[in-house]
């Protein structure tokens, strides 16, 4: 079974949907996407480049944060109630479906 992850830029004009599996992280499939997903850390959880907002009727489907990973949400720019870090996410098929908004002042150092 296949996830459907939508990505809506930060203004909002455009969204992209891809597939992914379950077990795919939404990190890895952001970046295969060509979102501005840095991951400066790849994965490491030691940075907040990967900081996605959840859409509000996804969160719920998520697993708490851990402690670790809201202290580093804090250094994350424009943080609401459903942000996390992307290669925090591991998507699960009972999902079916997962959105996900990038921040506004998401930053992608690396030109992709």
């Amino acid at each position: 079974m296949t996830i459907r992850v939508r990505f809506t830029s930060a203004d909002g004009r455009e969204t992209q949907e891809v597939s992914a599996q379950d077990g795919d992280i939404l990190l890895t499939v952001g970046q295969a996407a060509g979102q501005p997903l840095e991951g400066t850390c790849e994965g490491q959880m030691a940075c907040s480049t990967c900081h996605v907002i959840v859409a509000a009727e996804d969160f719920a489907k998520l697993p708490r944060a851990s402690e670790e990973e809201d202290d580093l949400l804090d250094l994350a720019a424009h943080v609401t109630r459903t942000s996390r870090l992307a290669c925090q996410i591991v998507l699960r098929d009972e999902w079916e479906s997962l959105a996900v908004r990038i921040p506004a002042e998401s930053r992608d150092m690396q030109g992709r």
